[in-house]
Order: structure tokens, then C-alpha cells, then sequence
């Protein structure tokens, strides 16, 4: 037993010195733990918490070897709960509690487009008919429909239309996207769509000047460059994604080539490494400076300098900030002295992020980028250490693509797909034929474009720059026509990722041979994905959709309405069927074992209520009649879904088993804001 314990106080005295890396895992485990309450802890009870965090911390620092970190660690995790529970409460705004139509007034603060391919706009200063300023969500979000040909909509602009709002919906089925979480932290309180023209009623105020400059670029960009290509390099340039189509999207994401539309820390890091190399070799060119200055520490200020501009010119949406901060982590390492590819740089990014937003952990975006991160850090830090040469010089840069391109698709891969629930097949050869060019065209014209522009002669750097762009689209549209190129995986439970990353930070992050135990989580994390169970029903929280688990895969009762339910159910089953197909498959889908009966229609439900022998019973409208005694069935109707939400039945030994949206995700600020006196 003696040896047992030498080899545990070993092996945990190795950590010492390498603990720092531990520090923003520590905080995502409280960030992650609040997020999985299923009731709302009170401000005192935050406060209280974080109180016991600071005596932890103090503990922690007089400990012993042993208790020191353990307390510190606790301390942490203590303190990314509270952080997260109060940024929750910061950005607590009104939420419409009811259906809308009437006017809406506001004034522009961002500009994008829908999942079906519509003009949106998100508004603040928010004015609606007969609402009670209290009561008035601080933004909404409007999808433009119909013809808005007239409309020429300026960042900051006052307008007006009639619109149709309702409050943010939960998730399409339990245990999914929770769009209300998402809303609630962007602070959009009523989400809806108008056909009626939109009205500009003021003109853009100052405060919004940045805005109107990222938008001019923009326009300014797609009329140098026509189509696609200057949509892909406004987006670029400016964040401004409202050109690309849903096409072009689609091609994108399954060529896996998404990332490179979002301005993150690929265009953040190929931007910054531009303009640090030029300035170096400006000293290098100059021996009267090169020899008196810091010329590699007064390129890292000029390369933050314009990462810095970068942001603030791309909006500074949560991408990018993430991406700033990683690289201003990185450039200020260098200035004093340090290694800029670190795993502590990288910690210390991770923690910025998290306590600057601590939602941004549960999104894709922040998953994927630090897996990335980490993994290429812990590589090529491995590569380094090992002292591996990567062959001659010639070929050094192009085993470095390569090994960063396999490397990082590795890393973001079961993130991607549990998020997006495909797996881009034939990623790799489209990175590989992308990326470098992106790293030695797009970005350096790019650069050089913004700098000419003051001079008119951009269009040179643009015409450049729009070469890479056109190849980058056709290796998209390519790759995405590949038979097999998508491949369609159905969803894990929510344990998935958690377990899958506690093993892949045990294996970069642990000192020692005992980091390779963090391939039994990983095991597990991928057996628990492969026996993953969906449900044999799921049923709409407005009771208008519902699906039923075939042979031949969900079928559903409708073949038009829903399109978005419909689309994320069938791909949560990693089925690439359409709506209709699915709804081909509705005849029969209803066994008699299920024990469920359906009801569609209002005209059927004035009728008089009847189980037929089933256990329970849907109907897609509200009974007009109570139901009389002993029914001898459960109903289920929208009247019941407002307050489960959607609707998930599984099948179990002692019978269908109900799952309900609001049993996952409780009672939150966000699914239940306190009501404003």
C-alpha cells in the first residue's frame, strides 16, 4: 500500500509547475455546472458562494503540496459558477411573454440573414403598440419577407414596420439547441418576421459610426468584386456575412471549409503573422533601425495594433474576441520575452474568454476553437521537444499545412458533429487545398487592400485577393459534389463532449505516463455516442409536428409548416431525408404497440374525446370539451406543451417513458424571467 501511495505523491509532485493549465478547466467545471441547473440559484446564494471561493483561495495559497491546489482548484470552479450566474443576471432584459402583431420600431444594430436565406435585422430601442415601456424587450430580431426592394437599410437607421413577434422558443426537442439561453445572453427579447415594407423613419446617429463603416467596407468590397466572391470577402474583411447565400453556406459546411467565413483565429492569427513578418523584415531591410531598435518586439505591438483594428472593423462578435485575445495572449509573450506558443498562453486566453462571457463555453464556437488550439500547441510543442525534424527545408512548410490541417480537423471533428451532426468526409483535401492560400494570398491582399483604399487603388490588392477567393469556392463546390461527402451521424447525449474532453485534457495536459489514462474516457465518451438512444416519438412545443421512429426512419405527419423542427429532428437521427420524404413515410408509422393515438386538426378536436384503446393521446389542437372521468388515457395538446415544452417518448420496460424540454432544462432566467412590475 506504502508503494501505491509513493507513486501517487510521484506522480502528483510531477504537476507541479505544470498546475496553471488546469485553471480554465477548473472554471469551465463551474461555468458547465451552473448551466446544467435545473433551478435558478438566487443572487445571495451566488454572493454567498463566492465569498466560501475567496477564504478557498486563501486557504490554497498557505497549503501544503496537497491541499494547496486542491483548494485552489475548488476555489475556481466555485468561482466560474458564480461568474456565470452573474453575467446571466447583468444581461437580464424583458422577454415578450405573448404573440405580437402590430408595429415595431427600433433602431438597427446588426444585419444578417436567416436560416432561409431572409434579410434580418436586430434592433434596440425598441418601440411596440400599446406596450408598457418596462415590458418591451431591450432587442428583437425581424426576418424581412416579401419585397423589400425599396429597402437600403444603414447601420444605426431609425425604422418601422408591422410585424409578427413572439417570444424566443426553447429547444425543438429536450435536450437540444436552447435558443432561449442563446437569446437571453445576446439580449433579444421577441424574435418574429414581417412581409410589410420597412421604413426608414431617422437617420443613422453616431453612436453607431463603427457599425456604418464595417457596412460601407462591405458594400464597398461586393461592388469591387461581384457575386459570391465578394460576399466571401466582405465577410473577411469585415464579419458582414449578409451576402453569402445559402448555397454557397451549404457548399461550405460540407466541404468543411465553414471556418473560414468567420473571422476567427485563423484570419486573426494569418492577419497579425502578416503584419508582424512585414515589419521584421522592414528592420531587417534597414540596418540603421534593425541595429538600434527592438525590431521583433516593435512588430509584435504593430501586428497588435492591427488585430486590434481588425476586431473593432469585423463588429467584435464572440468569435473574434476570442480570436483577439488568443493572439494578444501570444504577441504580448513575445514582447516580454516569452514563449508565444504555449499551453500557458493558451490558459491564460481560455480564462479571459470565460470570465468575459462565460456562455461563450457552451457554443460550438468556443469548443471548437480552443480544441484546435490546444491540440496544434501540444503537437508541435511535442514535435519541438522531441527534436523531429520535418525533412528539408523546402519541405518544412508544407508538412507544417499538412500536419496542422490533420491536427486540427482531428481535434474539432467530434465537436463539429455533435453540434452539426454531419462529418465532412472529404475535409481534409479541401483544407489542404484552401488554407495555404488563405495564408499566402488571401490575407497578405487582404492587408494590402485596406491600405490602398485611402489611395483608390485597392482594386488591385482586391483583384488579387479575389483569385484566392474563386479557388477557395470552387475546391468548396467540388468536395461538397464528391458522392459521400456529408455523412449524416445522429446526436449524442449531453455527456458525450464533457466525458470526451476531461480524457483529451488529461492526455495534453498531465505530466507523466499516467496522461494515457485519459483514453478510458475517451473510450467511454465513444461508446456512450455509438449506443446513443432517440426517441421512438417527439412531439412539437406547439403540438403541430410530430415524428415517429420507423424502419425507414422518422416519419412525420406534415410535409410543409414546421420546416425548422422538422430539419433539426431528422438531423439529431442522422437522417439526410427532406421534410417530404419524411412525411411519405407518415402511412402506418403509428403501430399499435405505441399505445399512442393522434389527433389532428381543430374540426377533431370539437369531437368527443376517445382513447381507442391507447395509453396516450395527441392532438395537435386544444379539446374544446374537458375530458370526462376515467378517459383512461393521458393527453397531450398545446395547453399541455406551454408548459412541458417539446415532447420526447422513449421506449422503456414498463412502458413509454415522457421526457419533457423544461425537465432537462428547469426553471432559468432565461425560460422564466421575472416579471417587471
Amino acid at each position: 500500500m506504502s508503494g501505491v501511495w509513493e507513486v501517487i505523491e510521484r506522480n502528483w509532485l510531477i504537476q507541479r509547475g505544470a498546475l496553471f493549465g488546469w485553471v480554465p478547466v477548473a472554471l469551465a467545471c463551474g461555468i458547465g455546472g451552473y448551466f446544467a441547473l435545473r433551478t435558478e440559484p438566487s443572487l445571495a446564494w451566488l454572493f454567498g458562494l463566492t465569498g466560501v471561493a475567496v477564504c478557498l483561495a486563501i486557504l490554497g495559497w498557505r497549503g501544503t503540496a496537497w491541499s494547496g491546489p486542491l483548494a485552489i482548484a475548488a476555489a475556481l470552479v466555485l468561482a466560474g459558477f458564480c461568474l456565470a450566474g452573474l453575467r446571466a443576471h447583468l444581461v437580464a432584459g424583458p422577454v415578450l411573454g405573448w404573440r405580437y402583431y402590430g408595429p415595431v420600431e427600433g433602431r438597427v444594430v446588426a444585419i444578417d440573414r436567416s436560416a432561409s436565406d431572409a434579410l434580418r435585422l436586430t434592433l434596440d430601442q425598441v418601440v411596440l403598440s400599446r406596450t408598457a415601456p418596462d415590458r418591451v424587450p431591450n432587442r428583437v430580431r425581424v426576418s424581412l419577407h416579401g419585397d423589400q426592394e425599396h429597402l437600403s437599410v444603414k447601420p444605426g437607421q431609425r425604422v418601422m414596420t408591422t410585424a409578427h413577434l413572439s417570444p424566443p422558443g426553447g429547444p425543438v426537442e429536450p435536450g437540444g439547441f436552447d435558443f432561449q439561453r442563446h437569446a437571453w445572453f445576446k439580449q433579444i427579447g421577441a424574435v418574429g418576421y414581417t412581409r410589410a415594407p420597412v421604413l426608414a423613419i431617422a437617420p443613422a446617429t453616431g453612436a453607431q459610426w463603427l457599425f456604418r463603416a464595417r457596412m460601407a467596407l462591405s458594400t464597398h468590397v461586393q461592388a469591387r468584386l461581384a457575386g459570391q466572391v465578394g460576399a466571401f470577402a466582405a465577410a473577411i474583411m469585415t464579419g458582414d456575412r449578409s451576402g453569402l447565400d445559402q448555397d454557397t453556406l451549404v457548399a461550405m459546411r460540407v466541404s468543411n471549409l465553414a471556418h473560414l467565413l468567420a473571422i476567427s483565429g485563423l484570419h486573426m492569427g494569418l492577419l497579425a503573422g502578416f503584419v508582424f513578418a512585414a515589419f521584421r523584415l522592414g528592420f531587417a531591410a534597414i540596418p540603421a533601425l534593425g541595429l538600434r531598435l527592438p525590431g521583433k518586439k516593435i512588430s509584435a505591438v504593430m501586428a497588435l495594433v492591427a488585430a486590434a483594428a481588425y476586431l473593432g472593423l469585423s463588429g467584435g462578435n464572440v468569435a473574434t474576441e476570442r480570436a483577439f485575445v488568443m493572439v494578444a495572449v501570444m504577441l504580448i509573450a513575445v514582447m516580454l520575452d516569452r514563449r508565444a506558443l504555449s499551453l500557458r498562453a493558451v490558459a491564460v486566453a481560455a480564462i479571459i474568454v470565460l470570465c468575459l462571457r462565460p456562455e461563450a463555453l457552451m457554443g460550438p464556437g468556443f469548443q471548437m476553437s480552443f480544441a484546435a488550439t490546444v491540440a496544434l500547441v501540444a503537437v508541435f510543442g511535442w514535435l519541438r521537444d522531441a527534436q523531429i525534424s520535418l525533412g528539408p527545408r523546402w519541405l518544412r512548410p508544407i508538412l507544417t499545412v499538412v500536419i496542422s490541417s490533420a491536427v486540427a480537423g482531428a481535434a474539432t471533428a467530434p465537436v463539429g458533429v455533435a453540434h452539426f451532426n454531419q462529418f465532412a468526409q472529404y475535409g481534409l483535401i479541401a483544407n489542404l487545398a484552401s488554407v495555404p492560400l488563405m495564408g499566402i494570398l488571401v490575407m497578405p491582399a487582404a492587408v494590402l487592400a485596406a491600405c490602398l483604399l485611402p489611395l483608390g487603388l485597392d482594386w488591385i490588392a482586391l483583384w488579387v485577393m479575389g483569385l484566392g477567393l474563386r479557388w477557395i469556392l470552387a475546391v468548396s463546390e467540388w468536395v461538397a459534389s464528391l458522392n459521400g461527402a456529408r455523412v449524416p451521424v445522429p446526436a449524442p447525449g449531453p455527456e458525450v463532449l464533457p466525458v470526451l474532453a476531461v480524457g483529451a485534457l488529461l492526455i495534453v495536459l498531465w505530466q507523466g505516463r499516467l496522461r494515457f489514462a485519459g483514453l478510458l474516457p475517451m473510450g467511454l465518451a465513444t461508446w456512450l455516442w455509438i449506443g446513443a438512444e432517440r426517441p421512438v416519438m417527439l412531439i412539437s412545443d406547439s403540438g403541430s409536428l410530430v415524428g415517429v421512429m420507423t424502419d425507414q426512419g422518422r416519419a412525420l405527419n406534415k410535409g410543409r409548416g414546421g420546416g425548422f423542427v422538422a430539419q433539426n429532428w431528422l438531423e439529431n437521427d442522422g437522417d439526410p431525408a427532406e421534410q417530404q420524404a419524411a412525411f411519405a413515410r407518415w402511412a402506418g408509422a403509428l403501430p399499435d404497440q405505441l399505445a399512442v393515438k393522434l389527433i389532428q386538426g381543430k374540426a377533431a378536436a370539437r369531437r368527443p374525446l376517445d382513447c381507442g384503446g391507447a395509453k396516450i393521446l395527441v392532438m395537435t389542437a386544444d379539446p374544446e370539451s374537458a375530458a370526462p372521468a376515467g378517459l383512461g388515457c393521458d393527453i397531450i395538446s398545446p395547453a399541455t406543451l406551454r408548459s412541458t415544452g417539446s415532447l420526447a417518448l422513449y421506449e422503456s420496460e414498463k412502458g413509454l417513458r415522457i421526457v419533457g424540454a423544461r425537465d432537462i432544462t428547469g426553471v432559468r432566467l432565461w425560460n422564466n424571467p421575472p416579471r417587471r412590475q
